[in-house]
């Protein structure tokens, strides 16, 4: 988990870069996997991002921890796109995704359910309107636990 401090700086830290050209930041990860740190930053961009995009903003990001050092562990400096099931972590994120299949799961149990996979009708008033099958579930944005793309078959 990564800490919020750092996360933050991390942010700040590519914020301009990003505007300038356009590119999402979608999240920032540092996370320990076995004995090696990862710091993972994944971002996107209208029409989606290519190796050459991560490649751009993995050597800025880098000169830039290198410069200020805010990261006292080793670690191992990843970007990349989110992927197809990409995570919906801001509102903004969920009202993009209206008319997309998603998969949400709550904190606590709604219509019996605590997981909903389904086509996104609406985000409105911080309801998310969820189409599975022939109902729809109204989904309270603060009780979303988490939520992503889907692909459903």
């Amino acid at each position: 988990m990564i800490t919020p401090k750092i996360k933050s700086i991390v942010e700040e830290m590519i914020h301009p870069f990003m505007e300038e050209h356009n590119f999402e930041l979608v999240d920032v990860e540092y996370v320990k996997e076995g004995k090696n740190w990862f710091l993972r930053i994944y971002v996107d961009k209208e029409g989606g991002i290519d190796i050459d995009d991560c490649g751009l903003v993995s050597e800025y990001l880098s000169q830039q921890l290198d410069s200020n050092d805010p990261i006292t562990d080793a670690y191992f400096l990843e970007v990349s796109s989110p992927g197809a099931e990409r995570p919906l972590k801001k509102s903004t994120d969920v009202s993009k995704a209206v008319g997309k299949d998603v998969f949400v799961t709550v904190y606590e149990a709604l219509d019996g359910l605590k997981e909903f996979e389904g086509r996104l009708l609406a985000f409105e008033e911080d309801v998310l309107v969820i189409q599975m099958g022939k109902k729809q579930h109204h989904i309270p944005y603060e009780k979303v636990a988490s939520a992503r793309l889907a692909i459903i078959f």
